[in-house]
C-alpha cells in the first residue's frame, strides 16, 4: 500500500501556515506530515502521543513538533460527550524548512535556527516562562499577511532559537516507520480504546480485538509502529494520570490512586512509578512540593 503522508492545505502565495481550530475536539487520529509543526493550546485538555512517548497538555501549552514526527492530541473523553460546552481552541504555524523556505534557512544569519530546529527533531515543549511571549508571535503571525507575516515568523523562529533552558525531547525513539492513512487510523483507534479504559482491568487481547488483530500479530504492529509494547503504554498512561492525581491533594491515599489508576497491585503499581518517573510516588509529591516552595520564593 502506497504510504501516506496528512497533507497540510497550502496556497501559491503563502511559505507559512497559520491555522486556527474551534471545535469539540482534536483531529483523534496518529498522522505524520512534512512541515514542522507550532502548536498553541489556547483552550483543550488531553493528552499528546508524540512518537513513542505521552504527554499531559492543557490550556496555555506551547509544543513544537519535528516534521515527520508521528502525533495526535487526545482530547479528554469530556470533550467527545455531545451537547455539551467543551470545546478545544488552538492555533497551529506549520512550516517547512525543506520545502519553500528552504534557501532562506540556508542563509548564514539563519544557519543556527536551521541547526537548532534539527536538534530538536523530536519536538520539545516551550517553557512556561516564555509561553506568553511565543503566544503572542504566533498571534502577529496569524494577524499579518504577506512580507509582514514572514517578518512576525522569523521573530517566531528567532524568539525558539534563542531559549537557554534545556528543552526534553518529546519523543525518545527516532526510527518509527512511516505509516499508511489506514494504520494512522487503526492506531488513533487503539490509542483512544486505552485513554478510554486505562482504569479497567484490560487486557493485550481486548485491545487486539479493537484492531481485527490476534494478539500475537497485534504485539509485532503495536511495537514496530509505536515503540513501545502493549503493557508499557499502558503503564506509561496510568502513571502519567497517578501523577495528576498525586499533585492534585484529592485522594486519601496512593493505594486508592494506584487503584483508581487500573492497578490491581501497590507494588506492581510502586515498580511501574519507580522506573518510569525515576521516583517513588511519595517522593514524585516531596519533589512537586519543593518545587513549588523554591518558585514562590524565586518570585517574591
Amino acid at each position: 500500500m502506497k504510504v501516506l503522508q496528512f497533507t497540510i492545505p497550502l496556497t501559491h502565495d503563502k511559505s507559512v501556515i497559520a491555522e486556527k481550530v474551534y471545535q469539540s475536539h482534536h483531529y483523534p487520529h496518529l498522522h505524520r506530515h512534512n512541515e514542522i509543526q507550532i502548536t498553541w493550546i489556547k483552550n483543550g485538555e488531553g493528552t499528546l502521543m508524540a512518537g513513542n512517548n505521552v504527554h499531559d497538555y492543557s490550556s496555555g501549552d506551547i509544543f513544537v513538533l519535528g516534521a515527520n514526527l508521528p502525533h495526535v492530541f487526545k482530547s479528554h473523553p469530556e470533550y467527545f460527550v455531545q451537547n455539551t460546552n467543551t470545546q478545544v481552541e488552538t492555533l497551529t504555524i506549520y512550516f517547512n524548512p525543506e520545502g519553500t523556505l528552504a534557501s532562506m534557512f540556508d542563509l548564514p544569519e539563519l544557519r543556527s535556527s536551521k541547526m537548532f530546529m534539527q536538534q530538536h527533531q523530536q519536538g520539545f515543549k516551550v517553557p512556561l516562562n516564555i509561553s506568553d511571549d511565543v503566544s503572542q508571535l504566533m498571534i502577529g503571525i496569524k494577524n499579518a499577511s504577506g512580507f509582514d507575516q514572514l517578518i512576525q515568523f522569523l521573530n517566531l523562529v528567532k524568539g525558539l532559537t534563542n531559549i537557554k533552558t534545556r528543552l526534553d525531547p518529546l519523543s525518545s525513539y527516532s526510527n518509527l516507520p512511516s505509516i499508511t492513512e489506514n494504520e494512522g487510523i487503526r492506531i488513533g483507534n487503539i490509542y483512544s480504546f486505552i485513554m478510554q479504559n486505562f482504569s479497567e482491568q484490560i487486557t493485550l487481547e481486548d485491545a487486539a480485538k479493537v484492531a481485527f488483530m490476534t494478539p500475537e500479530s497485534f504485539c509485532r504492529y503495536f511495537k514496530k509502529h509505536t515503540g513501545h509494547t502493549f503493557i508499557s503504554l499502558l503503564n506509561e498512561i496510568r502513571i502519567n494520570e497517578a501523577c495528576k492525581k498525586l499533585i492534585s491533594h484529592k485522594f486519601e491515599s496512593i493505594n486508592t490512586i494506584a487503584y483508581k489508576c487500573g492497578f490491581k497491585s501497590i507494588t506492581n503499581f510502586n515498580r511501574a512509578f519507580k522506573f518510569i518517573t525515576g521516583n517513588s510516588p511519595r517522593g514524585y509529591v516531596e519533589a512537586y512540593n519543593n518545587n513549588l516552595i523554591n518558585l514562590n520564593r524565586a518570585a517574591s
